[in-house]
């Protein structure tokens, strides 16, 4: 009894990850904008764009998160360029002021508007970045020792960069938000986020 419940729980996983691959239906993307305008009928005009899916989203929703190679590839293509790199070409900043940002949840929520301060990357929702730190989110993978374990190298610094300003232009529908095309953080957080978890010196790589 116990082998065969097992059996009809992989035939129903694979029938899930099968169905996962298909593109929703337009019936459904309709009724689901609908129920998001219909869920926030007071936002100020200046939010109201956040409902609105870029390409990249409406791809990503279309085939749940799942897209065929070539929609991938595009779709991570299409981040990639959207990529601002720091004008002075220097990817990492204050790790000091990282771990603020990390640490921070601040921004974009109803309650912070008008914002009052600088927008924080909530980093810790998702992710372990610290042994101190004791209370932190398992949706992202732990990044402790993440510059140690990349040797501190040029090019995997440039790639933590790429990860934290765009998420999408190294994991096409990755649920990590694009903080920096999206403006959620300015290109200088970003760099302290870099500093982060790739200098030497942070408790990230102690």
């Amino acid at each position: 009894m116990k082998q065969l419940s097992i059996a009809v729980a992989v035939i129903l996983l694979a029938g899930a990850s099968v169905a996962a691959a298909q593109p929703i239906s337009q019936a459904d993307a309709a009724r689901a904008d609908a129920a998001v305008a219909k869920a926030f009928p007071g936002a100020p005009v200046e939010l109201q764009s956040r409902h609105v899916q870029d390409e990249t989203l409406k791809q990503c929703s279309l085939y749940e998160n799942l897209p065929p190679k070539q929609v991938a590839e595009a779709i991570q293509k299409r981040e990639k360029a959207r990529i601002e790199y720091p004008a002075d070409g220097k990817l990492m900043g204050d790790w000091k002021s990282g771990e603020k940002i990390a640490q921070s949840g601040y921004g974009l929520r109803f309650s912070d508007y008008p914002p009052r301060r600088a927008s924080g990357g909530n980093c810790y929702a998702c992710h372990q970045l610290t042994k101190a730190e004791v209370s932190y989110g398992t949706v992202g993978p732990t990044l402790l020792n993440y510059g140690k374990n990349r040797k501190f190298g040029a090019a995997e610094t440039k790639a933590a960069y790429e990860k934290i300003y765009n998420a999408q232009a190294a994991f096409p529908c990755s649920n990590m938000p694009r903080l920096g095309t999206n403006k959620i953080l300015t290109v200088d957080q970003i760099k302290d986020l870099v500093a982060l978890v790739m200098s030497p010196d942070s408790p990230v790589n102690k």
